[in-house]
């Protein structure tokens, strides 16, 4: 325990505040991929898979690569100022996304909402890594991912029971962070007298640097590949489960067991997928210390390498089965390789970081995760479409046996229609179409993504010791 009093105040400060961001963030964004590709009689705005990863992908894309400038910005004009900034726009977008509709509307909206989220995030990241040293970063990192993880689960919890409000309820958790700034201080910056201009001209000249640097450039390609395969969790988790996945069993345990919970979180027998996926998030809360404590002698490279193996094969195993049980053990598994893994990477780069330079070496932390969030775009769009996505197999199987498809119906009725048409329940229909469409094949992509990710982080590894002897 003596351990956890070497950490200052602003440190346990900063952790509430990504607390309540997370709980606002994942609040919204564990149910955001069903809300863009849902029937419309369940308040979705039925986009394509396609579309979903586009907005997803980019958007959140464009959040990570931001905080190369943003980090660099709130180095020069003071860490508190930005997220006071950062505060507002996350409460006008959350205000205003539900009131757009069509594709552009709401792919503007999240892409301011992400300008938000990129001026936060270098921040508190680099709050982290400023008030934490080398005998206790471990432990320090390892806190701060399981308030990520608090957050992210108590989030879908409430936004789930109040799913019609769901933007309304992040923008209130947002405001209570005006209230904590007001006991954040500010770690210790090197201010600097340069204008705003000179300032952009800085962050781009760091930028020709940090592509100079082969072995930093190298890294952070190939973590892309792990962040690829983690985001799979919310843009194709939640759908695979809510398009193919019977989670009568659990509803039926929680039903006999914990009646509230099978009544908040469950509908017609079924579980809500966002309530499934959310055991990736518990899972954390209750094992990441410990976890963090096993690998917090480990070198981060090699701590890295096992994590990440750990990962894709749970993730791969997700998306492989109908069965709600093996998918929760598979979660578990995941989760293990994620808390090895993901606490590491943001502690390596806060080690390899300048001392007056950490919100920008931060913001750099972030890259991977901007190709990760594109590239988990593609394979949770047009790969996910074409390999996995039930609406289009039962369009596809209409016309192989002449079925009538009215486009004037919602997903729902038009997959009610096909089953009539068949003569067969819903039921029997996602069944067959599991079995004649394989729509769990996506596994073996994702399994490849994150393999090839860890094989050439163990390549990288042994190059970066080789230069070092």
């Amino acid at each position: 325990m003596n351990i956890f009093k070497t950490f200052p105040k602003t440190f346990w400060v900063a952790n509430t505040i990504e607390l309540f961001e997370r709980w606002a963030w994942y609040g919204f964004f564990m149910l955001f991929a069903n809300y863009l590709t849902q029937s419309s009689d369940l308040g979705g705005l039925e986009f394509t898979q396609t579309q979903k990863g586009m907005i997803m992908g980019i958007g959140t894309g464009i959040l990570y690569f931001l905080p190369v400038i943003t980090g660099s910005i709130a180095d020069k004009y003071g860490y508190k100022r930005m997220l006071s900034i950062a505060f507002v726009i996350y409460t006008t977008a959350f205000l205003l996304l539900p009131l757009f509709h069509s594709f552009t509307g709401v792919f503007i909206m999240y892409i301011y909402l992400a300008i938000g989220a990129a001026l936060f995030k270098p921040i508190i990241s680099a709050t982290i890594a400023k008030t934490t040293n080398e005998k206790n970063s471990s432990i320090g990192f390892g806190i701060f991912y399981m308030m990520v993880n608090l957050g992210a689960f108590i989030g879908p919890l409430l936004t789930l029971i109040y799913r019609s409000s769901v933007f309304y309820i992040s923008a209130g958790i947002i405001t209570l962070n005006f209230i904590l700034l007001l006991f954040y201080k500010e770690p210790g910056r090197k201010k600097s007298d340069e204008s705003l201009k000179d300032t952009i001209l800085i962050i781009f000249k760091n930028i020709i640097l940090v592509l100079k640097d082969l072995k930093f450039v190298v890294f952070l390609l190939i973590i892309s590949g792990f962040w690829i395969m983690y985001n799979q969790l919310f843009f194709t988790l939640p759908v695979f489960i809510t398009q193919w996945v019977d989670s009568g069993s659990l509803y039926h345990f929680f039903n006999i067991n914990i009646p509230f919970i099978s009544e908040q979180y469950g509908h017609a027998g079924q579980m809500e997928s966002e309530f499934i996926t959310n055991f990736d998030a518990l899972f954390i809360i209750i094992f990441q210390i410990g976890i963090s404590a096993l690998v917090m002698k480990k070198k981060p490279l090699n701590a890295m390498i096992t994590g990440i193996i750990i990962a894709s094969i749970g993730m791969a195993l997700t998306l492989f089965s109908q069965n709600v049980l093996y998918i929760l053990v598979a979660m578990f598994i995941f989760s293990i390789g994620e808390m090895s893994a993901s606490p590491k990477i943001t502690e390596y780069i806060g080690k390899i970081a300048s001392e007056d330079k950490k919100a920008l070496y931060m913001g750099y932390s972030f890259l991977p995760l901007f190709v990760g969030n594109v590239g988990a775009g593609i394979i949770s769009g047009p790969v996910y479409q074409i390999l996995s996505d039930k609406f289009e197999f039962a369009k596809e199987f209409a016309l192989e046996n002449h079925y009538i498809i009215d486009k004037n119906l919602s997903h729902n009725q038009l997959f009610k229609s096909i089953a009539q048409q068949a003569n067969i329940s819903e039921t029997e229909l996602t069944n067959t179409l599991w079995q004649q469409f394989h729509p769990s094949n996506i596994w073996i992509v994702i399994l490849a993504i994150g393999l090839t990710s860890a094989s050439s982080l163990f390549i990288y590894n042994w190059w970066i010791s080789k230069k070092e002897n």
